[in-house]
């Protein structure tokens, strides 16, 4: 039923968009690379993929480096919403059609061991990252998905896992129906990947933080390069980077990149719908709880699905929070934060060697909004190909799969269209604004300054700040999240500060610095653009 609460929903935004899982942990602090060092494997990336697979590397008796270029389980996986399962929306009748039985069945049993191996790793280390053992919905409110939810509970229960159908469940109103899977899991993501990286590095293995890594050598030894010129020389290299920061495979075409807004706050514990909940029909509404000290429940609601720099995501931010204070009795809005997620085309991550000649390169990548379970099992794979032992899965998630290409052609193409619509499209519109006098403090528009385009934003004391509007990875224009106050590529997803400084790959290098009194305004809208092509 609809909340039932009498105070009225508090709708003003938190002061942070910082993370729950960012906000009751303390911050790292490892060292950057300080000169050349030589291991066994060096991880590119120190997210749940990335720690996971140094971890699983390290326990195997390999010597590690793992290199992030901001701090450990703070860029994605530090904005997740933490639900670890292996029910992955209406994900196995879909599988069953376009992989067969055993291709269901082996994803089912790759990602019900993913949340089993966490279970086991939070044993061995004594780890208290609130791991607490829940079912997982996914649900609709339309009757006619019913035969839909029907099949997709009998396609998951074939594949292995203990799915049912269900018209009844804890949520506060009543779906037309729902298939639920036993056995699956939610946690606190930081709290059991800082005990990881606390493990790895007390075997000897080393954590370089803010370490941009610009430059991969494949040979016999491999050797990755960073910002500040210094290498690691490797046998092995995993680039597990959330979108690869080097995309020798061309995986940018098969994968599209989805932002997602959360909302949280705190509910009292007799109202906790005790379960993991998705419903992806329109703007999509997931939900989950997680503990807090006082006691009650803190609710975790996801939703609002879109391309990044394309959508006002105020706006959306505001439905999400109505949405959540009109279903359940939560009178604050505690948390509001943003995640990002890149879907494969054909549904199914992509992890394994990084391209046809690879040897010693490995790629962890389109997760798909399903991180937690597929970057436990990326760690995994990995270290087995590593090892030189394959895991029955390894097939399926090969990054080279040629054999689902003509299944995969259209959505590729779809995809691609909508990058060369940005790219083309976007420079043939006007721009928001005719000169930078006229945005406003606090936002930011895409404007000509001396005849190029120029990402300029206005702070709140009224000062400018411009920088390139050609994202550095492939050169589509930016956009302003407002909600954010970042610098958006809809094309492939890269992020950027107000002052041009990446937050998001695949872009490794920050935009280029404009000067901000270059002359702009409506006669120069028909002026060629240096920059461009």
């Amino acid at each position: 039923m609809p909340n039932d609460s009498r105070t009225p929903p508090v709708t003003s935004p938190p002061r942070t968009t910082e993370s729950h899982w960012l906000r009751t942990t303390d911050s790292t602090s490892y060292p950057p690379l300080a000169g050349d060092t030589t291991v066994d494997a060096v991880v590119v990336g120190g997210g749940i993929a990335g720690l996971s697979t140094a971890w699983e590397l390290t326990r195997a008796g390999r010597s590690v480096a793992v290199l992030e270029v901001d701090r450990i389980a703070s860029g994605v996986t530090g904005f997740t919403t933490a639900k670890l399962t292996a029910q992955h929306g209406l994900r196995y009748d879909r599988l069953r059609r376009t992989r067969g039985a055993e291709g269901a069945e082996l994803y089912a049993r790759s990602q019900q061991a993913a949340v089993e191996r966490v279970a086991e790793i939070c044993a061995e280390l004594d780890v208290d990252c609130e791991l607490e053992r829940v079912p997982a919905y996914a649900y609709s409110r339309d009757t006619a998905q019913r035969p839909a939810l029907r099949a997709e509970a009998e396609a998951a229960r074939a594949a292995g896992l203990d799915a049912s159908y269900v018209e009844s469940t804890g949520l506060p109103f009543t779906p037309a129906g729902a298939v639920r899977i036993d056995g699956q899991a939610q946690f606190h993501p930081r709290k059991y990947l800082l005990a990881l990286a606390a493990d790895l590095t007390a075997y000897g293995n080393a954590i370089h933080e803010r370490t941009r890594v610009t430059g991969l050598r494949e040979g016999t030894p491999c050797q990755v390069t960073t910002e500040n010129g210094y290498t690691v020389t490797a046998r092995d290299v995993v680039v597990a980077t959330h979108f690869p920061v080097f995309d020798r495979a061309l995986l940018f075409t098969r994968m599209s990149p989805r932002r997602e807004l959360v909302v949280a706050g705190p509910l009292p514990a007799d109202r906790d719908p005790e379960g993991m909940y998705i419903c992806e029909e329109g703007t999509k509404r997931s939900v989950r709880t997680a503990p807090l000290d006082d006691g009650s429940r803190l609710l975790i609601v996801t939703g609002e699905s879109f391309t990044p720099g394309t959508a006002d995501a105020g706006e959306r931010f505001r439905r999400l929070e109505e949405w959540m204070h009109t279903h359940f009795p939560v009178t604050e809005t505690r948390y509001r934060w943003a995640a990002q997620d890149n879907d494969p085309s054909d549904s199914v991550p992509l992890v394994g060697a990084f391209h046809p000649g690879a040897r010693h390169t490995f790629v962890a990548t389109g997760f798909g909004g399903w991180g937690m379970s597929s970057g436990v099992m990326a760690g995994r794979l990995i270290t087995d190909l590593i090892c030189a032992v394959t895991p029955p899965w390894t097939r399926l998630y090969d990054p080279r799969r040629l054999w689902s290409a003509l299944r995969e052609a259209p959505t590729m193409l779809s995809q691609q269209a909508e990058v060369a619509q940005h790219f083309v499209g976007d420079r043939l519109r006007t721009t928001h604004v005719d000169s930078a006098d006229d945005i406003p403090p606090g936002t930011g528009a895409v404007v000509r300054l001396a005849g190029r385009r120029s990402a300029v934003y206005r702070d709140e004391a009224g000062a400018c700040h411009a920088v390139s509007a050609r994202c550095t990875h492939l050169g589509c224009l930016v956009s302003f999240n407002a909600a954010e106050r970042t610098w958006e590529c809809p094309c492939h997803g890269s992020r950027f500060g107000v002052d041009g400084s990446v937050l998001q790959g695949p872009a490794v290098h920050p935009l280029e610095q404009h000067d901000v009194d270059g002359v702009g305004g409506p006669d120069a809208a028909g002026s060629p653009d240096p920059e461009e092509p």
